[in-house]
């Protein structure tokens, strides 16, 4: 299991340019985000944790694309180009705010695993995102009342 991480050790850790790294990444590996929105801030706050967001990349090597699956506020379970996620996030010509680090698991899993979890979240594909789920989040984090209930719907955690 990888050691808890600080803001500060995150902060600490030299960025990486996306063209050196991409021909690195493999499906299968995680990305991790630390968000400097508001919503971000407070499922950071909530959950004691440097990370607001987590997806699964992709990598699609007949288009030659590096995607991420994530369940996204506003817009679900979906496919995004790794690329313009990065560089041009939610269409505003902008890079993403905050922190993105890519890891993986260890020991890894087989290919086949990594082909079965990426089918099930191409599966699951415009599902919508689980807004009710973070409220009864923080319900549990504070009041140490609600539980978790099964349903089609995802934040991004529930779908990795």
């Amino acid at each position: 299991m990888a050691e808890k991480l600080s803001a500060l050790e995150l902060e600490q850790i030299p960025p990486r340019k996306y063209k050196i790294i991409r021909n690195e990444l493999r499906t299968g590996d995680l990305i991790f985000c630390s968000g400097n929105y508001l919503f971000s801030k407070i499922i950071k706050k909530f959950t004691k944790s440097v990370w607001s967001h987590v997806g699964i990349i992709y990598i699609d090597k007949t288009l030659n694309r590096v995607l991420i699956l994530e369940s996204e506020n506003f817009y679900g379970v979906r496919l995004a180009p790794l690329s313009k996620y990065i560089k041009d996030y939610h269409g505003k010509n902008k890079p993403y705010k905050g922190k993105v680090v890519v890891a993986r698991l260890a020991p890894e899993l087989s290919i086949d695993d990594n082909l079965n979890a990426i089918s099930f979240g191409m599966d699951e594909l415009t599902k919508p995102y689980d807004n009710w789920q973070n409220f009864r989040i923080a319900l549990r984090l504070i009041f140490k009342i609600s539980r978790h209930e099964k349903n089609r719907l995802y934040i991004c955690s529930e779908l990795v």
